[in-house]
């Protein structure tokens, strides 16, 4: 499981540099207690004293930021924080300002200063990031930078922009909730960087707007979202989407009275050029237009405007951009770099790609787990493909779905090619009495022999995990023409899996025929990749391709509600 943080490098370098000069700074007090000598004891506790009273900045300034910093709690470290070490890990904000002798970082003695003014400025530009203002009350900044007056409201505005700062950083680079407590099926673990580390960062930039900048994803993918979020909402400023009428099936060809509204709701999402199309009969550009929203939104792509279709193009812009900005959460979560050659799923949009240093060489549908069988969301690495497999069916499927099939008739699973084995002996299915068996008590191991019935079909390409999910071939050719295409046990199905294969294993000296001649022998052969290539399976409902286009999927596994949900509930308790 890959698990990375925001590829800030001086984050790494500043926090051990930062906190070996904090323990050398310390190694000097517990010697003073080593003096020997009556009265040793007085001594020590004089010196220690005094050694305070030295190491006490002068600065007035600096002193009341000290002052203020000892009088208040430390905010609370989040898990998340990328440190390397405990003893790193609580420097935090307070250690940040007593390795600088407590100098300010946002205030002067004249009051905030320009680093101090962008810093609120940005906090009140983060709608732009999906992002929530209020979090940073940032009202309340401005009017304590305003009427600061003397060097106890001074220390007060610093440590409150830093400590703001650091949730502020914490939200853009992983952000605001870790999404393995929202979904346990999101097995992704973002971490940002330590407070000490984040605040020497942001100190030591050359260009402070650009590093700021950088705290966000630093990816094209996050770039295209961004902008498209801004367009949908000087849409939804501008009147948002105009609703098209209930009403018949409309196909090509038909004639309707709903067509003027129908132009003006796709000319609305830049999908219809106006003047292209007139008239009542559906044909021509307006029913190409109507395809390409269908490509869109994940829908059957044949310019028929049914039940679904127009459900599709009465959501409301509201939701199309709560959507975005959902997606641009989990693309906090994700790391920017997945890799020179990665494979790429999105189980919302059930498509596979194989990206090849960033240009993507190879797609295919797939399709995914049941809603109750939901794909879980995490990343690996491709280790091995293994041609003609087995297929060692899961106690869960054994006992559910096949042990009623043989109380019924013992010989039902023979014609499937499963066999039934107790430890390694195999089993004749007419000698067990299978009606005292169940699905607490059934200590058989079922197994389907290679073949074109194989629920895995001829191939399969492994990143062993603890969820047993993998990428394999499936007898269910039929399934990858539907739309919709959420219909396996949690594992992904892969269209036409030889090109896929051919692609994977391409450096290792195989392709698709190749592969296709060892599926001819009938026989079992394992395929070691040299070197394992990143699997990251996503769930995105939400996202911008390379040519501008805004692409929009159903909530399949119903996790954009569920995070919807826990956003707001952190919001509440931010507020």
């Amino acid at each position: 499981m890959i698990c990375t943080a925001r590829p800030l490098l001086p984050f790494a370098m500043s926090a051990t540099v930062l906190a070996g000069a904090l323990h050398l700074a310390l190694a000097p007090v517990p010697a003073l207690a080593q003096s020997g000598g009556t009265g040793g004891n007085a001594t020590t506790g004089a010196s220690i004293g005094a050694l305070i009273e030295e190491t006490r900045p002068a600065d007035p300034l600096a002193a009341a930021i000290a002052r203020y910093l000892d009088s208040t709690p430390a905010p609370m470290l989040d898990a998340r924080f990328n440190a390397g070490a405990q003893d790193e890990a609580d420097l935090g904000v307070h250690g940040f300002y007593e390795g600088r002798l407590y100098k300010p970082l946002w205030v002067s003695d004249e009051g905030i200063n320009p680093h101090g003014e962008k810093l609120i400025a940005a906090f009140a530009a983060s709608r732009a990031d999906a992002l929530d203002p209020a979090e940073y009350d940032v009202d309340e900044l401005r009017r304590m930078a305003s009427t600061a007056a003397g060097d106890d409201d001074l220390a007060a505005l610093e440590v409150t922009l830093s400590n703001t700062f650091v949730a502020f950083s914490d939200h853009l680079t992983s952000g605001r909730v870790q999404p393995n407590e929202v979904n346990k099926a999101l097995n992704i673990f973002p971490r940002a960087p330590n407070p000490s580390v984040v605040l020497e960062y942001i100190e030591s930039a050359e260009d402070f707007d650009a590093s700021l900048e950088a705290l966000s994803p630093n990816t094209p993918n996050y770039a295209r979202l961004k902008a498209a979020l801004a367009d949908y909402r000087a849409k939804a400023e501008a009147g948002g989407f105009t609703p098209v009428p209930q009403g018949e099936t409309l196909k090509p060809g038909m004639t309707d009275t709903r067509l003027d509204t129908l132009r003006k709701r796709l000319a609305e999402q830049d999908l219809f050029t106006p003047g292209s199309h007139e008239g009542d009969v559906y044909d021509g550009a307006l029913v190409e237009a109507v395809k390409l929203f269908q490509e869109r939104h994940g829908l059957a792509v044949d310019g028929i405007i049914g039940r679904n279709t127009l459900a599709e193009i009465n959501v409301p812009i509201s939701q199309r951009i709560a959507q975005m900005e959902l997606n641009m959460e989990r693309r906090r979560w994700m790391p920017d770099d997945l890799g020179e050659r990665y494979v790429f799923v999105n189980l919302a949009d059930q498509n596979l790609k194989v990206v090849e240093d960033d240009k993507t060489v190879h797609t295919a549908r797939v399709v995914v787990g049941k809603p109750y069988h939901a794909t879980p969301v995490f990343s690996d690495k491709i280790t091995y493909a293994e041609v003609n497999p087995f297929w060692t069916v899961p106690y869960s499927i054994a006992t559910k779905e096949y042990l009623p099939q043989l109380q019924k008739n013992p010989g039902a699973l023979a014609a499937k090619g499963i066999r039934i084995f107790s430890g390694n002996r195999e089993v004749d299915p007419w000698s067990v009495a299978w009606g005292s068996y169940s699905r607490g008590n059934f200590p058989f191991t079922l197994r389907q022999d290679p073949g074109p019935q194989n629920a895995l079909g001829r191939v399969k390409f492994m990143f062993p995990n603890k969820f047993n999910i993998y990428i394999h071939d499936t007898p269910a050719k039929a399934l990858f023409s539907r739309a919709q295409r959420s219909f396996s046990h949690g594992c992904i199905r892969a269209e036409d899996p030889f090109a896929l294969g051919g692609v994977l294993l391409s450096r290792d000296g195989w392709d698709k025929q190749k592969l296709m001649s060892v599926r001819d022998t009938d026989k079992r052969r394992v395929i070691k990749l040299k070197d394992p290539i990143p699997v990251h399976l996503t769930y995105l409902t939400a996202w911008v391709n390379k040519d501008g286009s805004v692409h929009f999927r159903r909530d399949i596994y119903d996790r954009d509600t569920v995070l919807a949900k826990a956003i707001a509930n952190h919001r509440r308790q931010q507020l």
